[in-house]
């Protein structure tokens, strides 16, 4: 039975993307993005910080809280695959931003360096992924049948 489910290459991608959308999508709001959005302040002005990297050092609360809100809403929207694009790449600059801070760490803070950005660097490179590839059939669409065209 599942041999005649899977038995095309279009069914193949399309449940692969499916299954990636709904495993990272699920990982970053149940791990991080959570937690993150139920900081608070204390916690939002933390997140926040990393942009400081970027030099911007101003309103670190707000973009604390636009990262958690990006990591609850960009997982939600990738899971269903709403907005996709759009919320892959907001998802991308996020860890862009991650890879960013490990990088700018001390060198004797323990997620410091290459290996710290581990984590983030891979997702950034997933996201880039799913940005190129797009949702798969099997999404949600807002915009209506003209959205549906891949390319």
């Amino acid at each position: 039975m599942l041999g005649k489910f899977l038995s095309t290459k279009a069914v193949n991608l399309n449940v692969g993307l499916l299954l990636l959308r709904l495993g990272i999508g699920l990982s970053l709001l149940v791990f991080d993005g959570y937690d993150k959005m139920m900081g608070g302040p204390d916690q939002w002005r933390a997140t926040g910080g990393a942009m400081g990297n970027l030099g911007i050092s101003f309103l670190p609360v707000f973009w604390g809280f636009m990262g958690a809100f990006t990591e609850v809403a960009g997982s939600i929207l990738l899971m269903l695959g709403a907005l996709f694009r759009p919320a892959a790449a907001l998802l991308a600059f996020y860890m862009f931003v991650a890879v960013l801070l490990h990088l700018n760490l001390p060198a004797d803070s323990p997620s410091a360096g290459w290996s710290g950005a581990s984590h983030a660097l891979e997702l950034l490179v997933v996201y880039i992924a799913l940005i190129l590839t797009g949702p798969g059939s099997y999404a949600f669409r807002l915009i209506g049948k003209r959205d549906m065209k891949e390319g």
